[in-house]
């Protein structure tokens, strides 16, 4: 079978997402300062340290739009101001946390939850305590009602929104004291997908997938549970992970 020529650029770039530079285009990084329009092999060293930390980005070498949205949202997700220009404070930052995540990545996990007909969740039997208890606070919930802010003032609602419904969850397990909003997840955790637990958050929206389920207000299964085998893009999230899950 033969590929088409225009294929191949593309996916030696969504391969090159995977690895870290190398250490002489590492202590090149932040020499410069990086904008839209910059090119060369610093912006792909960018680029895979952007995709490192959650932030998938094409690993092409050129400073175009994709890649100033990536840096604007790892600004904005490390307090940093979100103007889409890399300098060297920023590159410094940002190769710092994709080197955090590298070592802190945890192996995938083992195994797998269950949808019951119901729309409830099960988790499967090599699953930490921790993560059992996360589904087991999910199911409470799973079929409550959609409320704006709900969640947010008490844990115990009547219905939940996205940040409620996770930060219940998350409670269940004894991962969090006290409800939090989308923006607050963005750094809280680990940064990267989990082994069990990945939680995809931006300024308006947060779901969680707890091994390999959707835990999600915008799930459509029937019966209006939150739980969901169907996954959604990343794009635009930030991935943060429970400690060790």
């Amino acid at each position: 079978m033969k590929l088409r020529r225009t294929a191949l650029p593309t996916a030696i770039a969504v391969l090159c997402t995977a690895l870290l530079p190398s250490a002489a285009e590492a202590a090149k990084f932040g020499s410069r300062t990086l904008r839209q329009g910059s090119h060369g092999s610093d912006v792909k060293t960018l680029q895979r340290y952007l995709g490192k930390v959650g932030q998938t980005t094409t690993v092409d070498g050129q400073f175009g739009r994709g890649t100033k949205r990536s840096v604007k949202r790892f600004e904005s997700a490390t307090s940093r101001r979100p103007d889409g220009v890399v300098t060297r404070s920023d590159a410094s930052v940002l190769k710092r946390e994709a080197m955090s995540a590298q070592v802190q990545s945890p192996a995938p996990a083992v195994g797998r939850a269950t949808l019951t007909s119901d729309g409830l969740a099960v988790a499967p039997s090599d699953a930490p305590p921790a993560v059992q208890q996360i589904i087991a606070a999910g199911n409470e919930i799973a079929k409550k009602p959609y409320k704006y802010g709900g969640g947010h003032g008490r844990f115990k609602d009547t219905g939940y929104d996205c940040s409620g419904s996770v930060s219940y969850a998350l409670h269940g397990a004894g991962l969090i004291d006290q409800p939090m909003d989308s923006s607050q997840f963005m750094k809280w955790g680990p940064r990267g997908r989990g082994a069990w637990v990945t939680l995809r958050s931006n300024s308006g929206h947060i779901y969680m997938v707890v091994a390999g389920l959707r835990f999600d207000t915008s799930a459509k299964k029937a019966g209006g549970s939150r739980w969901t085998d169907e996954m959604r893009s990343a794009k635009g999230y930030v991935g943060r992970h429970p400690e060790g899950l």
